[in-house]
């Protein structure tokens, strides 16, 4: 990736000579092994068996969740909270894994949409929960700085499964849970 970058900045019209560019190349392509380590994450590691027998039946809320990704179209940074909430059917999942599932699937080239969905069927898929519900609340660095220049657009997108597609209660529950 460091030739990549040094053909970038080249491309641009900078001068990888520059003091201040010395090392960027490096630099640049060890930040992006890091923002999409995702690509490299084993979900069943990332999880690591931290599923627990729970007789609770009552909606489990994580809210809040600090996520940064990378728009699959443009490769800037879209940011924001996303929201999990699910109802269990004899096993909870431990508390960490639940944000660790969402930086999975966040630090990879994404769009919002299926980043969403990938996060809700995953802890459906490990848990067997009678509902889960994942919203998320992000702004898009691609309608920010470039294009339409929108700087105060946000982006909400929810995947809504189980009992929480087809119970209006429920989903009315975790949606004022969330707020």
């Amino acid at each position: 990736m460091d030739d990549i970058f040094r053909k970038l900045l080249k491309s641009v019209g900078e001068d990888l000579n520059r003091n201040g560019l010395k090392g960027t190349p490096k630099r640049a392509a060890a930040a992006y092994e890091f923002l999409t380590k995702g690509y490299t994450q084993d979900i069943n590691k990332v999880i690591n068996g931290a599923i627990f027998e729970s007789d609770n039946d009552e909606m489990i809320i994580v809210k809040d969740i600090e996520m940064y990704s990378m728009c699959e179209h443009h490769l800037l940074p879209f940011f924001g909270k996303c929201h999990v909430g699910y109802i269990p059917r004899g096993k909870v999942l431990g508390l960490s894994k639940i944000a660790r599932i969402v930086d999975v699937y966040a630090r990879r080239f994404q769009i919002q949409e299926n980043l969403t969905k990938q996060i809700a069927d995953t802890i459906m898929a490990h848990t067997n929960a009678r509902g889960v519900g994942v919203i998320i609340d992000a702004q898009h660095l691609c309608m920010m700085m470039r294009g339409v220049e929108k700087q105060n657009s946000v982006m909400k997108t929810s995947c809504m499964l189980g009992t929480f597609r087809s119970n209006s209660s429920t989903r009315s529950e975790f949606l004022s849970l969330i707020r």
